[in-house]
């Protein structure tokens, strides 16, 4: 893993740049470009085969489109043009709403961003338990402005909320569990994660967001139509590009899911690229579950006769805590398998 970083980000106007700076500058990055177009399964949510098709596409790809989702294209329609008219403001009136060291919502770097020596080309701004009407209020001092703007991000994540559930009982469902088991992981923490990647002047040698996991339940991705910058690590170790398909949201498997599924279902690893003409934007919803919801392994999964827990319970704030300070090692940390190596290891060391 690189470096971890502890200077500060100081801000850089990637809109103005005619040339790559070194601390943008990723080399060598051999895989950049994957070698094909996505072939990430569609799956309608009226089909019947709806659960058949999830588990399949959560055991092969971590990853899938859906349609017939439910969520209104208008309501798409605005949170894009809301989060375009956001991330076109001068920087000097987006750095009014930044992201305070320590906290979580606000304008800025990718959270991710401290683990590695090179800057993302990209910025962010995450909305955290409702809509955001302090930091709107500062981008847009005009009523009219920040109320659209908080309005529409109310709205949509509702809609979210909505489609998560669904996509949760669908998802459980596959493992034999009923709609009872998917409410115990609704009502958490809404968050809403908008994303720009501008245009930018080498983007053989730039990236917007580097190879992770996310550390929730599921993701749901609406992203910029006619645009490419999203791909996912298939299991056979292919980086597959995953464009827009029209009416159409993205959704991940994240390091939860993998928890419940007891592994079977793998969180996927995915990034962002960006496109020397293009400018892309995208809105992830972050589905985790309620703070006090201990997440483990499936119980129609573990327990005699069938297979052993391969993760200890966790709950979401401290999963959290663990991403934020291991990165790609908090799987690992939770993993019972290591705890018990680790236990043996330190017994034998004690005992010699």
């Amino acid at each position: 893993m690189p470096s971890l970083l502890t200077t500060h980000h100081h801000h850089f106007d990637l809109h103005s740049a005619d040339s790559l700076p070194d601390s943008y500058a990723w080399t060598p990055l051999d895989d950049h470009r994957s070698d094909g177009q996505s072939h990430l399964p569609i799956i309608d949510l009226d089909s019947p085969d709806a659960v058949h098709s999830i588990g399949l596409a959560c055991l092969d790809w971590g990853a899938f489109h859906v349609i017939n989702h439910r969520v209104p294209p208008d309501l798409l329609h605005r949170v894009l043009s809301e989060t375009t008219r956001l991330f076109s403001l001068p920087t000097h009136r987006k750095l009014l709403a930044a992201r305070s060291p320590d906290g979580v919502s606000g304008f800025g770097p990718a959270r991710i961003s401290r683990f590695f020596d090179k800057r993302f080309w990209s910025e962010g701004f995450t909305i955290v338990g409702g809509p955001p009407m302090d930091h709107a209020h500062r981008l847009w001092p005009d009523r009219a402005d920040h109320t659209s703007f908080c309005e529409t991000m109310g709205e949509y994540e509702k809609a979210m909320e909505d489609l998560t559930g669904r996509l949760m009982g669908l998802a459980l469902a596959s493992f034999g569990l009923d709609e009872r088991d998917a409410r115990e992981f609704q009502g958490g923490p809404a968050v809403i994660q908008l994303n720009s990647y501008p245009a930018c002047p080498d983007p053989g040698r730039a990236m917007g967001l580097a190879a992770h996991t996310d550390s929730t339940l599921l993701t749901v991705l609406h992203q910029t139509a006619g645009s490419i910058g999203l791909q996912v690590l298939h299991r056979d170790g292919r980086w597959v590009e995953v464009p827009p398909v029209p009416g159409a949201l993205v959704v991940h498997v994240g390091d939860l899911l993998h928890v419940i599924s007891n592994g079977r279902w793998e969180s996927v690893v995915h990034r962002a690229v960006v496109d020397r003409d293009r400018h892309r934007y995208s809105v992830a919803y972050l589905c985790g579950p309620p703070s006090h919801v201990r997440v483990s392994p499936a119980p129609a999964l573990v327990g005699p006769g069938r297979e052993v827990a391969a993760y200890r319970p966790v709950m979401w704030g401290e999963y959290l805590g663990l991403k934020a300070r291991l990165f790609d090692g908090a799987l690992a940390s939770i993993s019972v398998h290591n705890m018990q190596n680790k236990i043996k290891t330190t017994t034998t060391t004690t005992i010699d």
